[in-house]
């Protein structure tokens, strides 16, 4: 199993970012897929899930109406897109496995993608 997040970066305060999850080494489209975000000093703090085949979400009230997750069964990939991103958002983000919509269904993770956000 391999997860590989990219697409972090340094940003402005209300700009957005889009970060993607390239998946090997397993069935992609049996799982529920997530990101989940760790800033510095905190827990980790599941934002979004989404079921195998895309047609539920499940989004974190910090991130509603401003994040977005979809994923791409034909290629393998999880995308995150992020708008009117706040310093507050600033953290590790990474992608994780999971069987169900719990954070307890999870068994892998990549090593993520750093999100800074700042003036």
């Amino acid at each position: 199993v391999q997860l590989v997040e990219s697409g972090g970066g340094m940003v402005q305060p209300g700009g957005s970012l889009r970060l993607s999850c390239a998946a090997s080494g397993f069935a992609f489209s049996s799982y529920y897929m997530s990101w989940v975000r760790q800033a510095p000093g905190k827990g980790p703090e599941w934002v979004l899930v989404i079921n195998p085949v895309g047609s539920g979400i499940w989004y974190a009230e910090s991130v509603k109406g401003r994040f977005t997750i979809s994923r791409d069964n034909a290629k393998n990939t999880l995308y995150l897109q992020m708008t009117s991103l706040k310093p507050e958002d600033t953290a590790l983000y990474y992608c994780a496995r999971g069987t169900g919509w719990g954070m307890n269904s999870s068994d892998y993770r990549g090593q993520g993608t750093q999100v800074t956000v700042s003036s």
